[in-house]
Formats: C-alpha cells, structure tokens, sequence
C-alpha cells in the first residue's frame, strides 16, 4: 500500500508540475494584472504597456472588430496572452526589444540572433502604429507559416438581400450553433445582444431565430464547455447565419474572463437545472460508470429514497411523478444492476435539463418534474467514437458521416459482473448471475437547408437470478422519428412520433409444484406536434398537439414445466389522452418578461374490459359489488386546464428576482408498496374510481452572481399542493389484483421548502454546494375509506427527508490531472416501527405505530475520484484517459432498509445496508 501511495504521489507531482521549457523573451514573464470588459484591442494593448515595458504593433483596420472582456490577478504576460488569444486566430510574437507583434491568418517566426523586423509605420486609420504585415516577406531574417483562418469573431457578415441603405423596421436572422470540430448543434445555447439584455436561446438541436431592427449589430453566444463567440453581423433582411463554436479548455490559473454565462440570472423559467455531460465525467460515481441521474440527485430539491436507487423524489414527488425523456422517448425504468447503474450510455448523451417548476407546457403526463436526456447527433466530419472498459461493464460508441447530408451515433454497454458475484464469501451469490446490455442508435439527415429529419432508438435488458432460483428479466424499447421544418425565419415546426415499451419477466423453473412465470408490460404511441413562432424580439409563441395511447398489461401468472401454478390474468388497460397548449414568453421591458401558457388535457379510459359496480355510500369491498359491466369504448373521461406562469424581473445586470405557478395533471400511476423504482413495479390507470393526480405549486426565488458571473447563487422556497394522490389501504394487495379500487384510496399531499445552491463555473476549483429543507406530508382523506391512515391526519411520505447537504467539488491540477470529491448528507427516511406486542387467538401479535412515525439513521457519504488523460496533442490516434477511485471513502453502513423479526418469542430489528464499505474502482477510456 505505501509503494502505492508513492507511485500515485509521484505521478501526482509529475503532471502537476511539467513545465514548458520553450524559449521566450523575459518581457513575457513579468506578472501584472488587468480587468477589462468589452474594449478594443488598442485599449487592452495601452493597458499592458502601462504595466510592462513593451510595445504592441498590429494593423487596427484588419481587428477592429475584435473585442477583449478579461479579469486576470497577478500573472504572466504571456499567460494573458495566451488566454486571450486562445482559439481567436489572432498569433503573437515578441522579439529581444520587447516588441510584440499581433497577426491574424498567419505567423511571424523570428531567427535567433537575426535582425529585428523593420520599424513599424502609423496607420492612417487609427494613427496606431502598425506592423506593416506587407513588407513581412521581403526581409530575409524571418520567415512565415500558415497558421489557422482567423475565427470569425473578426469578420462581418452580411445577412439578408444587400442594398446600398439600410432600410428601417425588423428582420430576423436565423441559423444553427454547431460545434467547430464535430458539426453538432449546440442545445440551449445563450445569444444576447451585445450591450442590451435581448437574448435568445437554441433549441435542443441547436437551431435560433433573432428578429432585430435592421442594421448593425453585435451578438454574444455563450454554452457551457464552449468557448464564447462573437458575430457582428449587418442585418438587411432575413436571412441565415450558421455559428460556429470551438470546446473550452479549462483555465488552470485563477482567471475568468468575462461573458454571457447568466442564464441561471436572466433565464425565464426558475427551477430549471442543466447538467452537461463533461461537468458528469468529472464527478465520482458508483463502480467509475457517469450516471447523470446521480448527479441530479446532488442538486437541491432533489433526493433518492435510499442507496442504490436511480429514482428521485422531487420537491416532494414520488418517483413515478418524474417524467424521463430521451430524445422524446419515455423510459419507464432508467436503471440496470439493481438500481447501480443508469440507463443511460454516458458517451451517447450530450446534456441534459431538469424542470421542478416552471415546467413548460409543452410537457405533460407527469406531476413533479421532467428530465429531459438529450443525445448527441454524431460527428460531421469524421469517422471517431470511443471506447470504456471498467471492473464491471465495458461500452464502445462510433460515429461519423453517411454521405453529405447524413450522421450516425450508436453506442452499445454490456457487463460482466459475474466474477464479482462469486468472489463474495457467501455460497449464495456464488450461484448468482447478473448482466445487463442496453444499445443506442441515432441518425440525422439534413434533408435541404429547411428540412431534417430524426431517428433514435434505444434498447436495454436485464437479467439476474439470485443463488440459483427465480429468473428476472426486464426491459425497454424505444422508437422515435422526428420532422423539423423551417417555413421561414421566423415559424419552424417539429412533428414527432413514436412507441414506447417496458416489458418485466420472472421464472422460477426448478422442476417443482410452484414452478411459474409472471409478467407484466406497459406500451404506449405517441405523436406530437410542436409549433413556433417569433414575431419579433419581444415574443416567442408556442404551441401544439399531442396525442397519447396507452396499453397497460398489468400482469399474467401462468405455471411452467411441470409447475401447478393456478393461473391468473389481470385485465388489460388502455386509455388515450389527447392535448393542446400555447404559451408566449413576452419580454415586457429589458427588465421584465413574462412566460405564461396553457395546456388543455383530455383523458379517456377505455375498454373492453370489465367495470365493477359497488354499493354508493360504503367502503368499495369486494363484498359491496353489485353489478359487472362489460364495457367498450370510453369508459370514464376526465379532463382540465393547466395554466403555467413564470415572472422575471432583472434588478441589475447579476441579480434577478422570479416567481411562478404551475398546475400539472397524472393519469398513469405506479403501484409499488417500495420507495424505490423497482422491476417489479407495475402501473394502474386513472377510472371512475382512481382520479387523476392534480398538483399546484407556487415558487418565489432570488439570483445573485458573483465575480464577473463566475460564482453563482440562489435561494428558492415552494409550497405545492397534490389533489387525489394515490396511496394504499393497510395490508393491500397490489399484484394480480382485478379489484385494485378496493386496496387504494385517494389521498392529498403537501410539500414545501427552501433550496440554497452556490455554483463556482470557473478556476482551478469547481463545484457547487446546495442545502434543502423541505417537508412531505399526505393525509388520507377518502370519504369512502372506515379506517384511514393515522386517523385521516397529515403523516410524512416515504420519501420525506427535511435536511439534505451535498458537495460537488473539482479541482485541477493541469490539462491531464484532476481529482473530485463529492460528500452527501440527509435525514433518515421516515419508517413505521413496531411499538408493542399483544397475544390474540394464542399467538403473538405486534402493534405498530402510527404510519412513518420514526426515521431510519442519517445517510452521510463521501466519495473521491482522480482523473487521468493522456497527451492533447491534436493530431494524435487516439486518446486515452484514466478513472481511479473510491465509493463510500468513509465506509459508513448506511441504511437501506429496517426490518423487524420475532426470534424466540422477542422482536429484533436489523438494518440492512447495501453497500457497507468502501468500494474502489477504475475505468479506462480511449477516443479515437
């Protein structure tokens, strides 16, 4: 272990501390400091001339359009330089006179020990003097190399039918923010206009639309692990303008330079978080698989029911009120391995958002929030793609061109972790088995400039079976084909369709009696219309229709081999839900804007199936039923408005203040007596007696940057209200039962609570910190129920967790080295303890307390990473990279579950700990 910790304390030191040992004249190491927003480049080269002894030469016609935004403390001149040069196109040069030359599109090499260049000239535009990069090739003692095309930070660009006045009124410029080395849209991208708060934001394709008055303008485009771009654009009419983007390099010193980076500030919609996938990749996680489900559930307002779990509880939600979406898909169960893996190929995704409040009204089916998980569409250019190998799984993706006009993406996991299994010392996971696959397929055809069409598909199985006796299996299929249409600069429409499928299994096939096999499957088709329109820069309409067909087989028993299994089949369900919305974000002032909207939702439940009658007035028994119907057609219809507002008003240029309301509307439900997503959960329908679930939620918040938008804050309170939330009777039977209104009741529900999140973007250290309280309760409150829960008083939910602490912490070394560390902390989950014991009818009996009365202990864990890459060199094979570490740091024994058992004549409880030590990992990553 020592020669360990030396090799890793070595190899630590070694990249951490490489340096250049390039030549470079000494004027380059003086250290200065300089703070500079939106200034020309002859004000950024007088500002570092009046604190080092040089001179800068260049032409100011040909940079007259480049612009320096930059805050850097006590550093090298040639490290200001270098970042703010990075990726411009601009070069520079400094000779023994402390002379620095600026060039764009090529680069001036100097000869050690020839003459300096000639003495510059004045220009006659700027009377700056200039370095006349004419006369460059006619002196012998320098040479010139072409370098990169300067970036079009430096051009202007034209966009619409050029005439020789300017003509007064709107136009629209229009386009797509594609990535620079790979030809993939940019989603959610920021694009303001410079010196005012008008901003935009892309589609989750990467496609804008901007109507400005005609003329001269300036545009600022920010993105998350995108360097910022800048477009001056003339405006004659509409017309299109692609942007393009190139990826950040992280900056290793303590140094920002100032951008758009205020979403979180100036963005409409509150409750809204996006994780990018490369922030995911550098954050510990369970076995080194990214799962960017887990890094949800470190955001505030957002928590797990226990270890293991990839379901999350929302601002009081239960996991089935969570929406997940991939790429318009909707996966029914996100997790492999027992809950230790997400469903989700980490090299497939791009991004992904997370909606608690101002839930758009373009979503629907589902009361707590939507995750939206959205895919990446595949390299343009070149063939590429990668490859993972960890101690349990391996992945591999590839991608690239299909002719002009199309790409490719597709990815495929597998494990195998049987080897783990058996290593165990406990004969009974020797004889246990478990894998899981799941494969990813996503095309794009950009059929002309207006017209794109989409597929993705996605595939995933699991199977284990548990020393040696019943056989599990479960899995999903997804199917979606997507039409994006651009009448015109200003109207665009999206038309989509698809299927859905989950599909459970479980066999026990032994040769004995109770052999048997029990399945259940949910299906459903979908179709959407998404429509979009921008009049002008004040408003974005949106609108649409949906339509939604259920298919519910909630489940079959049925023996196997020889087995005398009775069986039994519970009915099919289906239903249809159809929807229209509208919504308009109406900018008031620069200060003010208002997003609000309305979805109308129309829900039928179907047959042919059997509807059964109870007796009015008493509790539904089945005892009370007095007549079985065969129905056909619609059987019960429900119906209502979902009104959705969010207000923003802008204090300053970094602080901000939102509210908003939302109203959202359930049909489908899951019926599980667990807190966790589980396989064997199955989902019920809204009836005549299971209404649909109806949540309001009121939110206020504060935003406040920091440090030139580097330092993010926010404060957020809520209070949401659930109507017809469905909880279950004492003793209920949820599985293979044809009566289920007789074992549920409706019941309402409150949450609130205070979420704080501070946010570091940018440095040597990164990371946030995020505290919540919050409260869950339900209260039983069915006129039709003799014997409520808790007296038919408010009892917390299984999910309720008032204090919840996480730490996301980064911090990097160099290009190549980083190391992370990720600390939880939350109250124990409420849980209902035995309390006494009582003899009835000869044997003993317990006596609980009331429902949820007690709390398992506080769940605290702490976990901690390195990350290792290889060389960055561009024209290079393949690169290599390196995940090392430790799950669980503090070996803590936190409780999954609690349970009680009567051993001679006393009840004793045990805790049930998943994972009770610390687990070490590794995962080795190529790219070519």
């Amino acid at each position: 272990m020592k020669k360990l910790l030396v090799i890793l304390t070595l190899l630590v030191a070694g990249i951490a501390t490489a340096q250049d040992t390039t030549f470079r004249p000494p004027v380059l190491d003086q250290r200065i400091s300089i703070s500079l927003d939106s200034v020309n480049l002859q004000t950024f080269a007088e500002a570092i001339e009046k604190q080092v002894p040089c001179r800068f030469y260049f032409d100011a016609r040909q940079m007259d359009s480049f612009l320096v935004s930059v805050l850097i403390r006590d550093q090298s001149l040639q490290y200001v330089l270098d970042k703010v040069f990075d990726s411009t196109g601009i070069s520079y040069v400094a000779d023994e006179q402390n002379r620095i030359f600026l060039t764009v599109g090529f680069t001036v090499s100097l000869l050690p020990g020839k003459a300096p260049p000639p003495v510059p000239k004045k220009s006659a535009v700027s009377g700056r003097e200039v370095f006349a990069t004419s006369r460059i090739s006619e002196v012998g003692h320098q040479y010139i190399t072409p370098t990169r095309l300067a970036m079009d930070d430096n051009k202007v660009f034209e966009v619409g039918l050029k005439t020789e006045t300017i003509g007064a009124g709107l136009a629209t410029v229009a386009g797509y923010v594609r990535q620079y080395n790979t030809g993939e849209g940019v989603a959610n991208a920021s694009i303001v206009l410079e010196g005012t708060r008008t901003g935009i934001m892309t589609d989750k394709y990467g496609y804008y639309s901007f109507t400005l008055p005609k003329g001269e303008h300036t545009l600022k485009v920010s993105s998350l692990g995108m360097t910022d771009a800048r477009r001056k654009i003339v405006l004659y009419g509409d017309g299109k303008l692609e942007i393009r983007m190139t990826p950040y390099v992280a900056s290793l010193k303590e140094v920002t330079v100032i951008g758009s980076k205020s979403t979180n500030v100036k963005g409409n919609l509150m409750g809204v978080q996006k994780i990018n996938i490369k922030v995911a990749k550098q954050l510990p996680s369970l076995f080194g698989e990214t799962d960017i489900v887990r890094v949800m559930q470190m955001l505030p307002g957002v928590t797990s029911a226990s270890e293991g779990s990839t379901g999350m509880n929302v601002r009081g939600g239960s996991v089935d009120q969570n929406l997940v979406l991939l790429d318009g898909a909707t996966i029914f169960n996100p997790a492999h391995f027992f809950g230790f893996f997400s469903g989700f190929n980490p090299d497939i995704v791009k991004d992904a958002e997370l909606y608690k409040s101002s839930i758009p009204v373009k979503y629907a089916s589902r009361l707590s929030s939507v995750l939206d998980v959205i895919s990446r569409e595949g390299n343009q250019k070149k063939l590429s793609g990668s490859i993972g190998l960890g101690l349990l799984n391996a992945r591999a993706t590839l991608e690239g061109p299909l002719g002009k006009k199309t790409t490719f993406i597709a990815g495929a996991r597998t494990t195998y972790s049987n080897w783990l299994l058996r290593a165990l010392n406990d004969p009974a996971y020797a004889n246990s088995s478990a894998s899981f696959y799941d494969a990813n397929l996503g095309i794009t055809h950009a059929m002309n400039e207006r017209n794109t069409l989409y597929f993705t598909g996605y595939m995933s199985g699991d199977r284990f079976r548990l020393d040696g006796d019943t056989l599990y299996r479960y899995g999903n299929i997804n199917g979606v084909v997507k039409w994006k249409h651009n009448f015109n600069n200003r109207f665009s429409s999206l038309l989509s369709g698809g299927i859905d499928s989950y599909k459970f299994r479980m066999e026990s096939d032994r040769g004995a009696p109770n052999d048997f096999t029990f399945e259940n499957a949910i299906k459903q088709y979908h179709g959407k219309l998404d429509l979009t329109f921008m009049p002008n820069a004040k408003h974005r309409f949106e609108g649409g229709l949906s339509g939604l067909m259920y298919d519910l087989q909630p489940g079959n028993l049925a023996p196997a081999g020889k087995g005398l299994t009775i069986p039994k089949t519970v009915m099919p369900e289906k239903g249809l839900e159809l929807a229209g919305y509208l919504s308009d974000q109406f900018t008031i002032t620069p200060d003010l804007s208002l997003h609000a909207g309305v979805r109308y939702t129309w829900y039928s439940y179907r047959g042919p199936r059997d509807v059964y009658e109870y007796q009015p007035g008493v509790p539904r028994e089945i005892s009370s039923i007095t007549d079985t119907i065969h129905a056909t057609g619609n059987i019960q219809t429900w119906q209502g408005l979902e009104p959705r507002i969010a207000l923003r008003y802008m204090l300053n240029n970094s602080t901000s203040f939102k509210l908003s309301y939302n109203r959202t509307r359930q049909n489908i439900h899951m019926m599980s007596n667990t807190t966790v997503v589980s396989p064997t959960d199955m989902w019920k329908l809204s009836d005549s007696y299971i209404r649909p679930e109806v949540g309001d939620q009121f939110s206020a918040g504060f935003y406040q940057n920091f440090r030139e938008n580097t330092i993010e804050a926010s404060v957020e309170g809520y209070y949401k209200r659930i109507q017809h939330a469905v909880t279950y009777k004492n003793g209920a039977t949820l599985l293979l039962n044809n009566h289920l209104e007789t074992d549920v009741a409706n019941a309402s529900g409150k949450a609130y609570g205070v979420e704080l999140l501070v946010k570091k973007t940018a440095g040597r250290l990164t990371g946030w910190v995020s505290y919540t309280w919050s409260r869950t309760l339900l209260k039983m409150d069915d006129p039709l129920v003799d014997d409520p829960v808790n007296k038919g008083n408010y009892f917390p939910a299984d999910y309720d967790k008032p204090h919840v602490v996480n730490f996301i912490g980064n911090y990097r070394f160099s290009h190549r080295f980083s190391i992370s560390l990720t600390t939880a902390y939350s109250t124990g989950r409420p849980i209902t303890y035995p309390v006494g014991r009582y003899w009835m009818n000869g044997s003993v009996r317990m006596y609980y307390s009331d429902r949820n009365a007690y709390r398992v202990p506080d769940y605290f864990r702490t976990d901690f990473s390195m990350n290792i890459e290889g060389s960055h060199k561009v024209k290079k094979l393949a690169h290599s990279s390196w995940t090392i570490g430790l799950y669980n740091v503090t070996a803590r024994r936190n409780p999954y579950s609690v349970y009680f058992v009567s051993e001679n004549g006393r009840v004793q409880g045990y805790k049930l700990s998943i994972i009770g030590t610390v687990v070490p990992y590794a995962s080795y990553n190529v790219k070519f």
